[in-house]
């Protein structure tokens, strides 16, 4: 097999303006994981073609790309959950061929997944030691296995999490630390992080971040996969970039700019990643007076206006998505009105759809879509009027309809008939926003709409709520990412504990500023 002494290079594609930056001239390592010549296909698609891709030991590697780009392939290749067809892999410099995750685990090679691998019933010790328990003639020997559990936690810096704590009780955050004490109790090697912060507040995106240096001193290999390409310059050192199944690119942070990383994930230039279309809020359309849920919301009252994109910002727990639900009627109105084009409307689903409003939730896989449904269906459901008639459905009709739209929101699928759970999020994302320009909504309710989507899907849905406005349309943007709010949204209002605590416009606001507002709203309520 052939070393990894030479710097990756970039697949030699036909594309044009393809970077390639050196790697760091730093002294040579023997590199802890070596990846060469990797190839996957899945009927007629080709996955993974000539992938090469290695970790050297103390460093943390950042795996960047679309969705749809390979990563999940090349990392499910690594964890032993899916074999290759061909190429060779080394861990530790020794030949490393794993027949399933039990095997990649006991060779020392762990994955955090962005949906977290608990049982959420059982206590912080037994997640911690689950598959691995401490026996001795048949009889599990506790004390043993408590002082391994503790000793995992303790190398995290978090000995105040409580071995007797029920996963299911314990924040996001405490639950990822749990699923990394679970790796660290097997001694591995390498961790894979998949998405790690994308339901993190920043306050414990900061401390994984600490955890993740702590590894990295202690000579641990570390894959690190974001959408978040601040978070990567932030705790990466080195960079890889997958783009159509091949290495685009490889290097080091330092001197690499954001532009030129994107650039090599969508194969072109991105000049602008929050694109500006001119548009100007008019007359009030949506007001929220006093309105309250069972729980949360609370005395809420804000105005959208005709043409306008309204941000709601806030930390975990503040109210947010709750207002959105209540608005669509997913939630109860316990108090207050919602009046849509000057009129009184008790929101309820149906009467809320066919009064022009939509929503995309944030929770895509189990709310936002039907899974197991194509794509013609879920982008169709909420309004099938144009294809029927005398009560039958016209299916041929209805296809060249959801083509059109596919071409139009550059959806990446086989046909209208493809199940939904085949896509790639970033598809999967836009097959949720179709529907609702399907459904020729006036007022659109987004949740988080580009969590867990690459860059240049996230700059098309920036795109499309604007253009979305340029029409009349208005746009109620929930985000837990600020700069995405500030670059993107007319105004920007705060919530906390349920209340929204205070409304400006967007070029009023700085970073700072709303987590600041924020905070204290939270600690006086």
């Amino acid at each position: 097999m052939r070393g990894f002494s030479a710097p990756l290079r970039a697949a030699n594609l036909a594309r044009p303006k393809q970077i390639v930056l050196p790697m760091p001239t730093a002294p040579e390592k023997t590199p802890l994981l070596q990846m060469e010549g990797v190839y996957k296909h899945f009927g007629p698609t080709q996955a993974l073609k000539n992938v090469s891709f290695e970790v050297p030991p103390g460093s943390v590697t950042a795996l960047i790309g679309e969705n749809g780009a390979g990563k999940s392939t090349l990392m499910k290749v690594l964890a032993g959950a899916l074999a290759a067809d061909s190429g060779n892999m080394r861990l530790d410099n020794r030949a490393y061929e794993p027949r399933g995750p039990q095997d990649a685990r006991a060779a020392g090679v762990a994955m955090i997944y962005q949906e977290l691998n608990l049982a959420p019933d059982l206590t912080v010790e037994d997640n911690i030691m689950l598959g691995v328990e401490q026996r001795r003639f048949g009889m599990v020997r506790h004390r043993r296995q408590r002082e391994q559990a503790r000793q995992a936690l303790a190398r995290l810096d978090r000995a105040d999490i409580s071995l007797d704590a029920r996963v299911g009780w314990l924040s996001v955050g405490a639950q990822q630390l749990v699923e990394i004490a679970r790796a660290l109790v097997l001694d591995v090697k390498l961790i894979v992080f998949d998405e790690p912060t994308s339901s993190l507040t920043r306050h414990d995106a900061l401390r994984l971040f600490e955890v993740i240096r702590n590894l990295q001193s202690g000579g641990m290999g570390v894959v690190y996969i974001s959408h978040f390409l601040e978070e990567v310059r932030e705790i990466c050192d080195r960079y890889v970039v997958l783009r159509d199944g091949e290495v685009a690119g490889a290097g080091g942070m330092r001197g690499v700019s954001e532009a030129e990383i994107v650039s090599l994930m969508v194969g072109r230039d991105v000049a602008d990643l929050f694109p500006s279309i001119a548009h100007t809020p008019g007359e009030t359309l949506l007001a929220i007076e006093n309105v309250s849920g069972r729980t949360i919301p609370q005395r809420v009252d804000l105005e959208l206006r005709r043409g306008e994109i309204l941000g709601i910002s806030g930390l975990v727990g503040a109210g947010r998505t709750e207002l959105l639900r209540t608005l669509f009627g997913l939630a109860p109105i316990s108090a207050g009105v919602v009046r849509l084009h000057g009129r009184a409307i008790k929101p309820k689903v149906c009467r809320m759809i066919r009064a022009g409003v939509g929503m995309v939730s944030e929770d895509r896989k189990t709310e936002g879509l039907a899974q197991d449904r194509s794509i013609a269906d879920n982008m169709t459901y909420s309004r099938l009027a144009p294809y029927a008639r005398w009560g039958w459905l016209s299916l041929g009709k209805r296809e060249k309809a959801v083509l059109r739209w596919m071409q139009r929101m550059q959806i990446k699928a086989a046909g209208a008939g493809q199940a939904v759970s085949s896509l790639s999020g970033g598809n999967q994302q836009k097959v949720a926003v179709a529907r609702l320009l399907h459904q020729e909504a006036d007022v659109y309710l987004l949740d988080e709409p580009t969590r867990g989507i690459d860059v240049g899907a996230k700059s098309e849905i920036y795109r499309l709520m604007g253009e979305l406005a340029a029409q009349g349309k208005s746009v109620i943007f929930v985000s837990s990412y600020l700069p995405e709010l500030l670059a993107v949204c007319d105004r920007v209002s705060v919530m906390a504990r349920g209340e929204v605590c205070e409304t400006r416009a967007a070029a009023d606001w700085t970073e700072e500023e709303i987590m600041l507002r924020a905070v204290r709203a939270a600690e006086l309520s």
